[in-house]
């Protein structure tokens, strides 16, 4: 520890050098904000928040920050957004997060910056959320979060800390649908998952320092070895092949580990436009399940979160909702099909507002590959640009979302969803690399919601948060309560 605190004051004290009097944008004929960086490491808030003042402060489309050795552009225009994350994705394909090759579980497709490697891993992982598949992952989704009601309704002290059960619950969800966890005949709650989940994925000074250092200084990064998640790659690669070799004899499950186990039975992966080839080998598959499990357990845990905090400010749409969950669980029944999840629309419309007004990634950032120009003005993007966009200050604009701080679900209707702006809304991204798990997301967040408040309700209290916690990426605002309440039914 001590080693790792000198290590990181030695960076905090190179990076001060390279950013002192960086200019680069003022240069141009920007608007540059200076220290965004600095306020962020030394404050108390989340990376996302001081992006949004910076994004208030200035009325100009295009801000220059002062971030590191990598020139940092902040963009607002849809337009130029839209061409970042799709129209011109060959020049901005680089998430910006550089690694080190002996890095095993960050070599996925969430931070790979190799276009060949990203592309053909993305296209053979995506038949994991067909239709079929999701509604076979379905069972296990369901389980969980029956059996997370379950334990709710067992131990009252629980409710005291809601985020970490939800935590709970979207870690043994993945783990039996995504990873084959079997679950039959156990508490699906108990994930061997679940305690690295909660260090993986809970900011921390050393974990922010290293994601910055990846972007903003990738030859020191190197130089220094530093690995983003070296330390679980044991337990982690070891459990999935473990996982792997239990399973290559058993039943299919139409699940990733099938997917996983079809790949290493077809041998070279191969990509017939470009003739890339790669090898599945057992670390390349596992550091794709790292990936699920990563950006899948604190993200969706926050969108059920932060969806049932507005529910208790909101009795009104707690009510409504209520109502349409009811409908499906009627007259006795009991079982929650695949199909009933279309019948859920209202849950959807909260979610969707819920990760509005608090987005589980609060910024995005795309590193500029070769020499481009956005669309809106032709500006000229030079190689080894950093493009952020601030999905947080988006959501919260009142130009595209009036009265953007007022809890509103009826903004997510079919009609209103058509008239919204493209790239206005990015809960999961957008383009080329939205999240790809984006239905099976919805389907955990679905279950839990209508498992949940079937059998609760919540006391009504307000919440009008000063700040968030102080992630690089996310918002999270983990402490935060509310009262789960038993429903009487027989009113």
């Amino acid at each position: 520890m001590i080693f790792q605190v000198l290590l990181i004051l030695c960076v905090i004290l190179i990076l001060v050098l390279v950013t002192k009097k960086n200019k680069y944008w003022i240069k141009r004929g920007l608007v540059q904000e200076d220290g965004i960086f600095w306020r962020f490491i030394f404050g108390d808030r989340s990376l996302a928040e001081y992006c949004k003042e910076t994004y208030d402060k200035y009325k100009e489309e295009h801000i220059g920050l002062d971030f590191g050795s990598t020139p940092t552009l902040m963009v607002k225009n849809l337009d130029d957004i839209a061409s970042v994350l799709a129209g011109d994705f060959q020049s901005f394909h680089h998430r910006g997060i550089f690694l080190n090759k002996n890095d095993l579980l960050a070599d996925n497709i969430l931070f790979i910056g190799d276009y060949p490697r990203w592309k053909i891993l993305r296209q053979k992982l995506t038949p994991v959320f067909t239709s079929l598949r999701l509604k076979t992952m379905f069972y296990s989704i369901d389980k969980c979060a029956q059996d997370f009601v379950d334990l709710i309704e067992s131990d009252e002290k629980l409710r005291e800390k809601p985020f970490n059960i939800l935590y709970s619950y979207t870690t043994s969800s993945i783990g039996a649908a995504i990873f084959g966890i079997d679950t039959r005949g156990q508490n699906a709650m108990d994930s061997p998952l679940l305690n690295m989940a909660w260090k993986v994925l809970k900011p921390s000074f050393f974990t922010h320092m290293t994601f910055f250092i990846s972007s903003l200084s990738p030859t020191l990064f190197k130089m220094l070895q530093l690995r983003l998640f070296g330390e679980y790659e044991d337990f982690f690669i070891g459990t999935v092949k473990r996982v792997f070799e239990s399973r290559r004899n058993a039943e299919k499950r139409n699940d990733f580990i099938d997917v996983c186990l079809e790949l290493q039975k077809n041998g070279i992966m191969s990509d017939p436009n470009t003739g890339y080839e790669l090898e599945p080998t057992d670390e390349l598959l596992a550091a794709q399940a790292f990936f699920f499990f990563m950006a899948g357990a604190d993200t969706t845990a926050n969108a059920i979160h932060f969806s049932l905090l507005e529910l208790a400010a909101n009795p009104t749409i707690l009510a409504k909702l209520h109502d349409n969950i009811d409908n499906v669980f009627k007259d006795g029944k009991t079982e929650l099909t695949f199909e009933d999840l279309d019948k859920l629309h209202y849950i959807d419309m909260v979610v969707n507002e819920a990760m509005r007004k608090y987005p589980p990634i609060g910024l995005i950032q795309r590193l500029c590959t070769k020499n481009t120009a956005l669309p809106s003005n032709n500006m000229q993007i030079e190689r080894g640009t950093e493009i952020l966009i601030p999905v947080y200050a988006i959501h919260r604009d009142e130009n595209l979302f009036p009265n953007p701080d007022l809890f509103d679900p009826e903004r997510f209707t079919p009609d209103r969803v058509k008239d919204m702006e493209n790239y206005s809304y990015m809960a999961f991204g957008g383009g080329n690399r939205i999240c790809i798990g984006v239905r099976f997301a919805r389907l955990q967040v679905k279950a839990c919601l209508a498992r949940l408040l079937s059998k609760f309700t919540l006391k009504e209290q307000a919440y009008e948060p000063k700040r968030f916690e102080r992630s690089s990426f996310s918002l999270r605002d983990a402490d935060a309560k509310y009262e789960l309440v038993p429903r009487n039914m027989n009113k």
